[in-house]
């Protein structure tokens, strides 16, 4: 019979020699498992001796306790009547307004608008945030901005198509869903919640390596022709990653891999870290140091500290090349790779040599998370345009970052982009309606390319290219040194 705890008695035990925590009204003891937890030792003691359900809860998949915990770590139950009792909420005279219809809202602005009222400021803080000054951020967007379109007129407009292809499978919208972690912060739907608005549009969606639910959840329920990438980490651990990639092969509805490489090391995200730091200011249990150091006596960001974008990159393996990387990997999946994160036109012509393995790269700053003042995904795909456009012929380029508007995506696609893929976007979704708000989103989007494809006199996908685009301020700004890719070609052979 198990036992059941006094939570006085469980909240004894808050220090790194004893530490218990309440999840789902049952007491752990995860004493053993401080060292080892991917997020760091640091966030489980500030939730020492409490019920941790509310915080653990949006951010892991399910079943992870069985995966990660020992059977004999589960102690017992809780005593629900001997919890803090929540203060009930304050009368008023106001009745509560619910977020309105999805199908009222008519843009991306409104539907985050909307999501920003809806979800925690825990959540708002990780969707939002982004590196240093937010420079790369904002930029993402007004790149797109300073592309001019060129309509033309007395052309048949009266059909127009979005579906297209993607690694030869067939997709329904030029546009996907990018990895986005932890989607159940803002929405308990989740990332299961994304794949049921994609199956509805025949759309993409990249499964984030942070997700708050297994692949195999959130692909349960996919159209037997639903296409989904899976995104990879590779862990310091690599049997981790091993492990990870042998149930990824299993999942027939996951057809390729996205080897994530533009945040080999978190960005400075203060949003998200000052979200960290308001939490921090609760009284700290006595076992928690007020600030953890290695032995050298530098600060500790294995601790949990940073925020939520820093407890994810705990364990994440900084130090992968090209010629060591792509090789292990080919060791552990037959799946097509594509390597995302590309910021050079140097990057994306070795990404080229590498091919059959590599089938696709997609350019992206990371949505301005990484590194600050990093450029565009359109000003590299202009510079692969200029320096090396046989990329073009010999890989997908995808892009992301920035997408606020169909003409954008449409703007991506005439310069070569064969789909782009939406991040903070299907997250404000999700946020501001669940499944319905994800749909809404999708579907603005597409009626948004719709209208300017037709306007710009183009029926299809395919028909788009650099004719019907005026790039001429963007390319005043992107990179005019040398493009270095004798040297590249050099070295590249010498290693074969």
């Amino acid at each position: 019979m198990a036992k059941v705890f006094d939570a006085a008695e469980v909240a004894k035990h808050n220090t790194r020699e004893s530490c218990w925590v309440v999840l789902y009204g049952k007491v752990y003891d995860v004493t053993d498992f401080l060292s080892s937890h991917p997020g760091g030792a640091k966030i489980i003691l500030k939730l020492a001796g409490t019920d941790a359900t509310e915080e653990y809860d949006p951010i892991h998949p399910p079943g992870i306790l069985e995966e990660e915990l020992k059977p004999e770590a589960c102690l017992g139950t809780i005593d629900a009547k001997t919890m803090p009792k929540e203060e009930p909420a304050p009368e008023t005279s106001e009745p509560a307004q619910g977020p309105p219809p999805v199908e009222t809202l008519l843009n991306l602005d409104e539907i985050e608008e909307v999501a920003t009222k809806q979800v925690s400021q825990k959540a708002w803080a990780y969707y939002s945030s982004a590196s240093d000054d937010k420079f790369s951020k904002h930029f993402n967007n007004r790149i797109y901005q300073s592309i001019l379109l060129r309509p033309r007129v007395f052309v048949d407009c009266s059909r127009c198509e979005l579906d297209t292809t993607i690694l030869g499978h067939k997709v329904g919208l030029p546009f996907f869903i990018a990895p986005a972690a932890m989607a159940r912060l803002g929405h308990p739907a989740g990332e299961a919640g994304m794949a049921e608005a994609c199956r509805s549009f025949g759309a993409m969606q990249i499964i984030s390596n942070n997700a708050s639910m297994t692949p195999e959840q959130i692909v349960k329920d996919a159209a037997p022709d639903q296409v989904f990438g899976w995104q990879l980490y590779v862990q310091i651990d690599r049997k981790k990653s091993e492990a990870m990639l042998a149930r990824i092969n299993k999942l027939k509805a996951i057809k390729f891999i996205v080897l994530t490489l533009d945040a080999p090391v978190p960005g400075k995200r203060e949003d998200d870290e000052r979200n960290s730091m308001a939490g921090a200011a609760a009284p700290v249990p006595s076992g928690v140091k007020a600030a953890e150091r290695t032995s050298d006596d530098t600060p500790d960001v294995s601790g949990g500290s940073g925020g939520v974008g820093q407890q994810l990159f705990a364990g994440t393996d900084p130090s992968l090349r090209w010629q060591d990387t792509l090789p292990w990997l080919a060791q552990h999946t037959d799946l097509p790779i594509v390597l995302k994160g590309l910021q050079t036109h140097e990057d994306a012509y070795l990404a080229s040599l590498h091919t059959p393995q590599v089938k696709g790269i997609i350019l992206s700053n990371h949505g301005g998370r990484a590194l600050d003042t990093a450029p565009p995904a359109v000003h590299t795909l202009l510079e692969i345009r200029k320096y090396c456009p046989e990329v073009l012929d010999k890989l997908e380029i995808y892009v992301d970052g920035g997408i606020r508007r169909g003409t954008d995506i449409v703007k991506a696609l005439c310069l070569g982009a064969k789909a782009v893929g939406l991040g903070r976007a299907a997250l404000w979704g999700l946020a501001a309606g669940g499944v319905d708000g994800v749909r809404r989103t999708l579907q603005i989007l597409a009626d948004e390319s719709k209208t300017c494809m037709r306007l710009l006199g183009v029926e299809n996908v395919d028909s788009l290219g650099p004719q019907h685009v005026n790039t001429r301020m963007a390319e005043a700004q992107i990179y005019d040194g040398p493009s270095g890719l004798d040297s590249l070609r050099q070295a590249f052979k010498a290693r074969l």
